[in-house]
């Protein structure tokens, strides 16, 4: 087996156990103890995994709260691609629930359909759906300055009181363990109730939010459909079969 082999073998072993012994590794590539300990120690300086007293614990980050302006330069043309698609879902007469995020944004200009209520927690989708012309309905509750959303307990209130034809989300990460997450847990109780109130919801979220995990979980992989980006072979190979997908080219 090959070096690039055993290190997806190690990576998918640690995605269903969190410690990996070296003798589960050892069975699973038909390596050598000395060779495992090795490949351990090159996906410990990749920042993959932390060693431990007989194998290995998974590594993960704690992905912080970009702002929007931030949030803009990033993956730009995928984003486009991505509401491009989403937005085409979407049939006249519907009840949308659009949240807040830099890809739910890149919407707004493909939305063709008509008689439509769009409900928003996002100051900046408000503005660009007023601007078309669209009925839009802004929940209150707290402004997180960050992001322009609005979270907490009255924007929570607000959304209990409607039914969604479809849901659009973000999301700042996507694991096979630990599901949808966002930074902040009041934002994660608002993203929940939305996704309660939804016949459908779908995650908009570019190939570089995989494997990614923040601190909050707001939804489990099998209540969404994600449009994102190609997610490339490795991924691909971990995510399908896991979630329903539909990838997008640019």
């Amino acid at each position: 087996m090959l070096t690039e082999e055993r290190f997806d073998v190690i990576r998918e072993l640690l995605t269903g156990d969190s410690i990996v012994k070296i003798q589960a590794i050892v069975e699973a590539t038909q390596a050598s103890e000395s060779t495992v300990r090795r490949d351990l120690s090159q996906l410990e300086e990749l920042g993959e995994l932390v060693r431990v007293h007989g194998g290995a614990k998974r590594q993960f980050s704690l992905e912080s709260e970009p702002s929007v302006p931030e949030k803009n330069l990033r993956f730009h043309d995928e984003k486009q691609s991505i509401g491009q698609y989403a937005a085409q879902l979407i049939q006249d007469n519907e009840f949308i629930y659009l949240d807040a995020g830099t890809t739910t944004l890149a919407m707004v200009p493909h939305i063709k359909a008509k008689g439509l209520t769009i409900v928003t927690n996002s100051l900046d989708l408000a503005g660009h759906l007023s601007e078309a012309s669209l009925n839009v309905i802004v929940l209150g509750g707290n402004l997180k300055n960050r992001t322009r959303a609005m979270i907490g307990s009255d924007a929570q209130k607000q959304l209990k009181q409607y039914r969604f034809s479809r849901a659009f989300m973000g999301t700042n990460g996507i694991d096979t363990k630990f599901g949808f997450t966002t930074p902040d847990s009041e934002e994660a109780h608002v993203k929940q109730t939305a996704t309660q109130q939804a016949n459908r919801v779908y995650v908009l979220a570019d190939a570089s939010k995989f494997d990614k995990v923040s601190f909050c979980q707001f939804m489990e992989l099998d209540e969404a459909v994600v449009i994102t980006s190609p997610l490339g072979d490795r991924l691909g190979d971990k995510y399908h079969g896991v979630l329903e997908i539909k990838e997008v080219d640019r």
